[in-house]
C-alpha cells in the first residue's frame, strides 16, 4: 500500500499566487509544446507495431508521457489546489527478452488509462496551451504597450507598422501614440489579476483529460480495501500475539509464582512461621507487580484516558511524559469513533517515539483538528530528518493501521530536518466534546 497525495497544499497568499501565476503559465506552455513532439511520438510508436518495431518505440514513450502527465497532475495540485490521483494499473512481472516486451506492449495499450493520456498530448497543446500563454502573454502584452508608446518614434522611424489591439502603430498616426500606454496601464493589473484564474481553469482541464475514470477509481477502491483488509487481519493477529506472549511473560508466570508462594507459606506456617511470613511478603510482591503488568497491558490495548477523556486529552497525557517538549494543538469540536481514535492514538504514540528514538529532536508538535470530514494530524519535529518509510522505523506499520480506516500519510523528511507527517482518516465526529481544547 503507497501514500496517496493528500489534501490541497497550504493556500498561498494572495500576492505571491499572482506575481507568480505568468511564471507558471510559462511551465504549461512548455509542458503543451512537449506534449505536441509526444503525440507524434505516440503515433509513430503505435504506427511501427505491426511492423515490429513499434514493440521498442512504445514502452519508452509511453514512460516519457506517463513522467510528464505525473508531473502535471502534482503541478495541478499544488498550483491549483485539484487533487488528480494516478489512474495506472500495477506493473506486472514479464518474461525476459522479446516476450517480455510483447507483454508489456499488451499492457500498455490494454490500460484505459494509456489512451487518456495519448488524448491529453493531443489536446493539452490546443486548450490548455491557450489557457497557459494568456496567463502569460496578457500582463506582457500591457507591458508591451508602454513600451511601444514610449519608443514609439523610434519604431515607427524603424518602419514598425503593426497593430496594438485597435491601434495602428505607423508614422502617420502620431497621434494614438499615448493610446497604448493607456490601454497598456489596464491590461497589466488586469492579466495579473486573471492569470491566477486561468492556472486554476488549467488545472481543471487537466483533471477532465488525466483524472482517473469512474471504473478505475472502483477498481482502485476495492484493491485498496482488499490490502487494508488483510493488513487489518495482520495487525490484529499480531496484537493478539503480543497480548498472549505479555501475559504468558509477565502476569502469568507472576501469578503462578504467588500461588507457589502461598502453597509453601500454607505448609510452612505452623512449624516456621517467620518463613511462612517471608513467603507471603513475597507474594504480596508479586501481586503487585502483575497487578501494574496488567495495567499497562489494558493501557497498551485501550488507555482509560482515551475512553474517557477522548482523543485530544490523551495525546495530552503522553506529550507530558514524553522526553521531548512537545506542544499539542487539539480542534474536535466532538468525539471520534473509538476505534478510530484508538488508531490515531498509537499511530502519534508511533512518531513521538520515533522523534525521540531516531530523529534527535529536541521539539514535538501535534496538530488534530476534523475539517470536511476528515481527521487531519500533522506531527512535526526539529530533528536531522532523513525519515524513509522502508527503513524500518515503524511508518509503514503507521500507514497500514490508519489504512484500515481508509486513511492515507504522507511524510516529508529531507535531510537535516524537520521531519512532518501529515495524516489523514475519513470519519465523522459521533458525540458532543468530553474533552478540554
Amino acid at each position: 500500500m503507497t501514500s496517496t497525495p493528500l489534501a490541497p497544499a497550504k493556500r498561498e497568499s494572495f500576492p505571491r499566487r499572482t506575481l507568480l501565476s505568468p511564471a507558471r503559465g510559462v511551465v504549461l506552455t512548455l509542458i503543451a509544446g512537449v506534449n505536441i513532439g509526444l503525440a507524434v511520438l505516440v503515433a509513430n510508436a503505435t504506427g511501427f507495431l505491426l511492423m515490429g518495431v513499434g514493440v521498442l518505440l512504445l514502452p519508452p514513450t509511453t514512460f516519457l508521457i506517463r513522467w510528464l502527465a505525473n508531473r502535471s497532475r502534482r503541478l495541478a495540485g499544488q498550483w491549483s489546489g485539484v487533487q488528480i490521483a494516478e489512474p495506472y494499473r500495477p506493473q506486472p512481472v514479464f518474461q525476459p527478452g522479446i516476450m517480455g516486451l510483447i507483454e508489456r506492449c499488451r499492457w500498455i495499450l490494454t490500460d484505459p488509462a494509456t489512451w487518456r493520456d495519448a488524448a491529453w498530448t493531443l489536446l493539452d497543446p490546443a486548450v490548455g496551451g491557450a489557457l497557459a500563454m494568456i496567463a502569460v502573454t496578457l500582463p506582457f502584452y500591457g507591458v508591451y504597450g508602454i513600451v511601444i508608446s514610449s519608443l514609439w518614434p523610434v519604431l515607427t522611424h524603424a518602419g514598425m507598422n503593426d497593430w496594438y489591439t485597435f491601434v495602428h502603430v505607423h508614422t502617420g498616426n502620431d497621434g494614438m501614440r499615448w493610446v497604448p500606454a493607456a490601454l497598456g496601464v489596464v491590461l497589466i493589473p488586469l492579466g495579473f489579476w486573471a492569470s491566477p484564474a486561468l492556472i486554476r481553469l488549467h488545472g481543471r482541464w487537466t483533471r477532465v483529460l488525466l483524472a482517473p475514470t469512474r471504473r478505475a477509481e472502483l477498481s482502485r477502491r476495492i484493491v485498496r480495501l482488499t490490502e487494508t483488509r488483510a493488513d487489518a487481519v495482520d495487525a490484529q493477529a499480531a496484537e493478539l500475539r503480543r497480548i498472549e506472549r505479555d501475559l504468558h511473560d509477565g502476569a502469568q508466570a507472576r501469578l503462578v509464582a504467588m500461588g507457589m508462594n502461598l502453597g509453601a507459606a500454607e505448609a510452612l506456617l505452623d512449624e516456621h512461621p517467620e518463613a511462612a511470613r517471608t513467603l507471603l511478603a513475597e507474594a504480596r510482591e508479586a501481586s503487585a507487580k502483575a497487578l501494574t503488568e496488567l495495567r499497562g497491558l489494558v493501557r497498551g490495548i485501550h488507555p482509560p484516558v482515551l475512553a474517557d477523556r477522548g482523543l485530544g486529552d490523551a495525546v495530552r497525557a503522553i506529550a507530558l511524559d514524553s522526553p521531548l517538549a512537545t506542544q499539542v494543538t487539539v480542534e474536535l469540536p466532538g468525539r471520534l469513533e473509538p476505534a478510530v481514535e484508538s488508531a490515531a492514538y498509537f499511530a502519534i504514540c508511533e512518531l513521538l517515539a520515533n522523534a525521540a528514538k531516531h530523529a534527535r529532536a529536541q521539539r514535538f508538535w501535534v496538530d488534530i483538528r476534523h475539517e470536511d470530514g476528515l481527521l487531519r494530524i500533522t506531527c512535526t519535529d526539529d530533528g536531522v530528518g532523513g525519515a524513509d518509510m522502508d527503513r524500518g522505523t515503524g511508518l509503514r506499520g503507521i500507514e497500514r493501521r490508519i489504512g484500515t480506516f481508509d486513511g492515507v500519510m504522507a511524510l516529508t523528511s529531507p535531510h537535516g530536518g524537520p521531519t512532518a507527517v501529515t495524516m489523514e482518516i475519513p470519519c465523522a465526529l459521533s458525540s458532543q466534546k468530553t474533552s478540554s481544547s
